[in-house]
């Protein structure tokens, strides 16, 4: 699988084009041969993510990310394309130090915490047989990422209260496609005719994200000297794989 997404990255913005081509063909053709059937299907998934960085990315930033990932889309009878909207965050970056509240109250420390996230979001073109138990899927990405580096002070004592202050330090957006697939794998499905889910599934997958050049911050990339700080800015693409392992539901 990871394989397979690499090699179709490795072509870019037509390997993704090519994709959602294919996509619509493939649609047309069943919608063709199937019966009319016009009842909506949403489904949903939370995921656990991993971010592994990618060619020029992973020249500067040697981390991996972690986060979660949210998608939502809509079928439409026995159609097998469905179209829908995924959002991930990831932090790829953590640095944690204690200092003195003030110079004027010296004898009370906080937590001063670093972090180097992305949030992306990404429409989504999906091809997947409507009913089963294995239910495998190919995707067609397309959206941004956006790259901020946040320090927040907090209780030394207290990690749950809210920041006691916060500041984006540095921020940047990027354009991201790319082209994703996995599987879901039905272990719950409901009988009667009032169920409220049609299947609770394990969904595997991952996807290739191509990023377009962007500025950004990495783990030390922050130096403070006599109470100024200056920053050590990064700039190339944005790429990522990310590899998932999530809950899906199908209503």
């Amino acid at each position: 699988m990871i394989s397979f997404l690499a090699r179709c990255a490795s072509s870019g913005s037509r390997a993704a084009v090519a994709l959602l081509l294919i996509a619509l063909a493939g649609a047309s053709a069943v919608q063709a041969q199937a019966p009319s059937d016009p009842a909506i299907r949403p489904q949903g998934s939370v995921s656990f993510l991993v971010g592994v960085p990618q060619g020029e990315f992973r020249d500067n930033v040697d981390n991996l990310g972690f986060g979660l990932d949210v998608f939502g889309g809509l079928g439409v009878g026995q159609s097998p394309v469905v179209i829908g909207l995924d959002i991930g965050f990831l932090i790829y970056g953590r640095e944690r130090r204690s200092e003195p509240f003030s110079n004027t109250i010296p004898d009370v420390t906080v937590d001063v915490q670093t972090t180097n996230n992305i949030f992306q979001s990404h429409l989504v073109l999906r091809l997947q047989p409507p009913d089963g138990v294995v239910r495998p899927y190919v995707d067609g990405l397309f959206g941004f990422k956006y790259l901020f580096t946040q320090t927040q002070i907090e209780s030394e004592r207290f990690e749950a209260d809210d920041p006691i202050a916060s500041s984006t330090n540095f921020d940047d957006f990027a354009l991201s496609y790319g082209v994703g697939g996995g599987v879901h794998i039905a272990l719950y499905r409901p009988q009667g005719e009032e169920k409220e889910v049609e299947s609770v599934a394990l969904k595997l997958g991952a996807q290739y994200l191509l990023g377009s050049e962007a500025d950004y911050l990495q783990e030390g990339s922050i130096r403070r000297v006599n109470g100024s700080i200056d920053f050590e800015v990064e700039r190339s693409r944005t790429t990522f794989l990310e590899p998932y392992l999530g809950v899906a539901l199908q209503f």
